[in-house]
């Protein structure tokens, strides 16, 4: 008789058999027949067609411990990924709280520094029930996404124009850096600029709340290390502030940046809700309202008046030493040239209500004789009926124009100042390739000027403004070189010019690393200008040209430096000396280039000057 019995189950041993075998029925002694056939009933199984693919199938010993070993993995994996993801969740609030609103203080030290406004979150957190806390959280989130937004914003308007962003009033700069990108760098590029900056708003938002979200799961679930830590961190803030401790330089340990930001842009608000009045009341009081036309601008008639912006032509352009002495070269050889033919110069200071950008602000500014220093100021003023200064000359029987090459598409605000023809980029005949951000060169503008208006023997008397573009950023390509006059034709002259010199993507590369190459294209760029305006009066000049030139506003801050004033260079250029004599109270300078001393008034101030100074009140009226 054969006798059976049963194995111990899998895993389980004996002491006399040792490891079990594993499912299968074991013969006693004696059983040798049917071991045998056993096992060559089992080999022969293994060389049959199949047999390798059943075998992959059954689990062993080694299968068991892969599957055990990537189930370790995974395990060990997801603590780590979990305080990977806390860590970057702390690393982007402490970013929201602490990171500067300027670009060139963005450095490590800057971190260094206890946020007041994040102790008092948590604070906030620890106490609030379940359900109120994830509310609190999610809207604490939200409010944190907000406030880096408004600080990349901060950087780049104070980065661009010297100042921070202005949440009611600075929405008008989105329309203006759409046109630029969309003229720089095309339609695609423009569009593609602007689905990049919406999706990294939406992103910041989300990730923002979700970080704050993990992070208060973090403190409910470790609630008591958690009111230790903000206690201690709380006294050390306290006695950080009362001591003023820092531990970098200029950084103060005891910090409410965050707080202190938010603060300023709510009152921001309010202020510009109550400007409108202010505004408004200071708009209302104008001494030449009434003025009649017979009385205005008598000591300059017959002449031709042209009102020229040299765009980013500041201050810094003639006292910064990387400019001055380039630039200063061409102002001091244009006086020389100039008195030569017979013309002489005075020069001063003007500042403006804008830097870096805007120019249109300071253009109101100028004519209007108000501070116009925001887009609503400007928006009220156009809505009014303010006399600006080309509007005095129209009412004096001028011809009033506007040559606006930057322009290429109507221009409502010009009903405001009531010109009597406008030029712009499509009415000024220019065929060549464009330059810059597709604008033609000065040169052109002035040539088109001289053909249009005052080509014409025995034409009207003339007032032009005249903003001149080729030094406006991106700077370059640049024109080399003036052409000759009588050959400027249609533009198409300056289409070698335009291919020569890198692309304002090469120029731009890494600028805010190296400015080097984008100060040289801007110092060029201004030296072109000032050289077109200098040439085209000693070519059409004439005892009847009277030139005003001046700079809208200083350039960026990457240009000039964060610190920079907001003065311009204003200059007076005349062949008739009783033009000239008529400001001789002014106490500005002899020359071009107005020295580090010459006199400095706001900007709104020079429309009422220059009517008192040239009508029948004025020094030396007749």
């Amino acid at each position: 008789m054969t006798h059976l019995r049963r194995l111990p189950a899998q895993g389980e041993a004996t002491a006399e058999d040792g490891p079990a075998t594993e499912g299968r029925l074991e013969s006693m002694p004696g059983d040798d027949a049917a071991g045998a056939d056993a096992t060559a009933g089992t080999v022969a199984t293994d060389d049959a067609p199949g047999a390798g693919d059943r075998r992959d199938t059954e689990e062993s010993p080694g299968d068991e411990d892969g599957a055990s070993d990537a189930a370790g993995d995974t395990r060990r994996r997801r603590p780590v990924l979990a305080w990977l993801t806390t860590a970057l969740a702390c690393l982007l609030v402490l970013f929201a709280l602490l990171a500067p609103e300027k670009v060139g203080l963005l450095k490590p030290g800057a971190f260094v520094r206890i946020p007041v406004e994040g102790l008092l979150g948590v604070a906030l957190l620890l106490v609030l029930p379940v359900r109120a806390r994830r509310v609190v959280a999610a809207l604490l989130g939200a409010g944190l996404g907000v406030l880096v937004i408004v600080k990349i914003l901060d950087m780049g308007f104070f980065e661009a124009l010297a100042r921070p962003f202005d949440p009611m009033l600075d929405w008008a700069f989105v329309g203006a850096g759409v046109e630029f990108l969309t003229t720089s760098v095309g339609r695609a590029g423009a569009i593609g600029t602007v689905v990049a900056v919406v999706v990294l708003v939406v992103a910041v938002l989300v990730l923002m709340t979700l970080s704050v979200l993990r992070l208060t799961r973090l403190v409910a679930r470790h609630d008591t290390v958690a009111t230790r830590s903000v206690a201690v961190l709380g006294i050390v803030w306290l006695v950080s502030a009362v001591l003023g401790v820092q531990i970098v330089p200029g950084v103060p340990v005891a910090s409410k940046s965050a707080g202190a930001l938010a603060y300023r842009h709510v009152r921001q608000v309010g202020e510009d809700l109550n400007d409108r009045e202010a505004f408004a009341a200071q708009a209302a009081v104008d001494a030449f309202r009434d003025t009649p036309g017979k009385d205005l601008l008598t000591g300059l008639r017959g002449k031709d008046v042209v009102l020229a912006f040299v765009e980013s032509y500041g201050r810094d352009a003639v006292e910064d030493p990387e400019y001055a002495s380039q630039v200063g070269a061409v102002l001091d050889d244009g006086t020389r040239r100039l008195r030569a033919a017979g013309f002489a110069s005075r020069s001063a200071f003007l500042t403006s209500p804008t830097s870096g950008g805007g120019s249109w602000l300071a253009h109101a500014t100028l004519l209007s004789g108000l501070w116009i220093n925001n887009q609503q100021r400007y928006r009220s003023l156009v809505a009014s009926d303010r006399l600006t200064l080309n509007g005095a000359f129209r009412r004096a029987s001028w011809r009033s124009v506007a040559v606006m090459p930057g322009n290429t598409r109507a221009w409502p605000e010009g009903g405001f100042f009531g010109y009597d023809k406008i030029y712009d980029g499509r009415n000024l005949g220019y065929r060549g390739v464009p330059f810059n951000w597709g604008t033609p060169p000065d040169q052109y503008t002035l040539s088109a000027f001289q053909r249009l208006e005052r080509a014409t023997p025995g034409h009207a008397p003339v007032m032009a403004e005249m903003p001149l573009v080729t030094s406006h950023s991106p700077w370059t390509p640049t024109p080399r070189q003036l052409v000759d006059w009588h050959g400027v034709g249609d533009g198409s002259v300056f289409d070698l010019q335009s291919r020569v010199g890198a692309a304002p993507r090469t120029v731009w590369r890494n600028a805010w690393r190296d400015p080097t190459r984008v100060r040289a294209a801007y110092r060029r760029t201004i030296e072109y200008s000032l050289n077109s305006l200098i040439s085209y009066v000693e070519t059409y000049g004439d005892d009847d040209l009277v030139l005003v030139f001046l700079g809208d506003h200083q350039a960026a801050p990457l240009v000039v430096g964060a610190n920079a004033d907001r003065d311009v260079p204003i200059t007076i250029v005349a062949h008739d000396k009783t033009v000239l004599d008529r400001i001789s109270g002014w106490g500005w300078q002899d020359g071009l280039k107005p020295a580090p001393r010459a006199p400095v008034w706001r900007m709104d101030t020079f429309r009422d000057r220059f009517l008192t100074a040239f009508g029948p009140q004025g020094p030396h009226a007749p």
